[in-house]
């Protein structure tokens, strides 16, 4: 077996030990993750000083930029969820689309609301939500609420300022203005093939057992929730920016002097601070709130944090250290004679990390790690792109090895094979449909 071979070996038994560390023997991702860099650097020879400073580099340029934003994005999603937003989104759009079409506003909603927030915060803030409006407009749960949920993991897997998301374009240096750009026009067909139209289908098969207390929420007042429009425009507004740095860069190029204060405001932390800074206000201040109670929010937003700071960190270790030990050249080497569309590669590898790993925030910045050494493969090719393309390859697959799997299962009260037949096969659905519609697109922005 020549030298190769060997690496590839190496890498194969890696990835095999965080799966056996993190499923098995249920530790955290990032000791897991760390425990595969030091193997990897013993198994492959590497000297341990330069080992160390690979570690070392890896979380640090890989946190250097993501740990602001993720703060930032938090706080901005807590604003929302203190403040009813979801509530007025889902009420004005289901007024505006009937309520023979409440599934599709639900999708929407999760959609929305899913920019700012994580999938389980979101799965917590809209399920009171989801009863009322099924009550209301005479529909299954089951209907109502697989759109709702697509539309929040979707969104998850392929726009930043998620975690992962962030992490996959910081990891593979693309724009996230168009990371943003294409990851919701992308997603939007994915999510409404695997959420309403696919609900539709199986929605009077199935029952849905979900907690008492959810069942007997009380909508709340509507005077007490925030006006849409507001809402809306602040969850929207520092996407707004980011994708619109991507667009004057396009209109007026890169060397424009104006460039200069484009580039800064549409930076993802400048945009996420101001973002922060505009939902004081429309959120909080303007709805009643004092400073004190905003400073507290914010402080609980960013807690939870530490813990998907500390995975990513790791992750950003763990693509050093496969480049550093050899084994990225090696990735490279045994690909050379392989003729298969870049786009396609890097959803099958986030897709089966996915379905290994569980957790689609280990599986995507794993995937960058083993997607960054092919790159030079494919000259030219935009790395936005490859970055939507990870994210709906994890998207899909969700099983029992994935935390967020028990968490829709306990919310949604489904017998573990029911479970299977919609909500796994809605991600699977989601996930292909989304390589499709991506495969499509590119072929438009060449």
């Amino acid at each position: 077996m020549g030298t190769t071979g060997l690496m590839m070996v190496v890498l194969l038994l890696a990835i095999a030990l965080i799966i056996f560390l993190t499923i098995r023997l249920k530790v955290h991702a990032f000791v897991a993750l760390l425990t595969a860099c030091l193997f990897i650097g013993f198994a492959t020879g590497m000297p341990l000083d330069k080992m160390l400073k690979s570690i070392e580099l890896g979380m640090g340029g890989f946190l250097g930029m993501l740990a602001p934003i993720l703060a930032l994005g938090a706080i901005v999603g807590k604003m929302m969820e203190i403040s009813g937003g979801a509530e007025r989104l889902a009420r004005t759009m289901i007024q505006a689309l009937g309520k023979k079409n409440s599934h599709w506003a639900m999708m929407l909603v999760g959609y929305i609301c899913g920019i700012p927030v994580f999938f389980q915060v979101g799965i917590v803030l809209l399920m009171p939500l989801l009863f009322c409006v099924a009550i209301e407009a005479g529909m299954s749960l089951v209907m109502v609420g697989i759109p709702m949920i697509i539309g929040l993991l979707t969104v998850h897997c392929i726009v930043p300022p998620h975690p992962a998301a962030m992490a996959v374009a910081v990891g593979l240096k693309a724009d996230v203005g168009k990371v943003i750009l294409y990851g919701l026009i992308v997603g939007l067909p994915a999510a409404a093939l695997a959420g309403p139209v696919f609900g539709k289908l199986v929605g009077n098969k199935f029952k849905l057992n979900p907690p008492e207390h959810l069942c007997q929420a009380e909508p709340t007042p509507d005077e007490k929730l925030p006006p849409f429009g507001i809402t809306l425009f602040t969850i929207l507004f520092p996407l707004l920016l980011m994708i619109s740095k991507t667009v004057l860069e396009f209109v007026l190029g890169k060397t424009h002097p104006g460039m200069v204060y484009v580039n800064f405001i549409g930076d993802p932390v400048t945009a996420l601070f101001l973002a922060v800074i505009l939902s004081y206000w429309t959120l909080g201040l303007n709805r009643g709130m004092n400073m004190e109670k905003i400073q507290k929010l914010s402080e609980t937003a960013i807690g939870p944090m530490a813990a998907i700071l500390l995975i990513i960190g790791a992750s950003g270790a763990f693509n050093k250290i496969l480049m550093d030990s050899g084994i990225g050249d090696a990735i490279k080497s045994l690909l050379m004679s392989w003729k298969i569309n870049p786009l396609i590669l890097a959803w099958s590898v986030a897709a089966i990390m996915r379905f290994a790993v569980g957790g689609a925030t280990i599986a995507m910045i794993t995937a960058v790690g083993l997607v960054v050494p092919l790159l030079p493969l494919y000259p030219g090719i935009d790395t936005a792109l490859v970055a939507v393309a990870i994210g709906t390859g994890a998207i899909g697959f969700s099983h029992v090895n994935d935390p967020g799997f028990w968490f829709v299962k306990e919310y949604f009260g489904m017998p573990m094979s029911d479970l299977f037949k919609t909500y796994t096969l809605s991600t699977t659905i989601a996930s292909v449909v989304g390589l499709v519609t991506l495969l499509i697109f590119s072929q438009l922005v060449g």
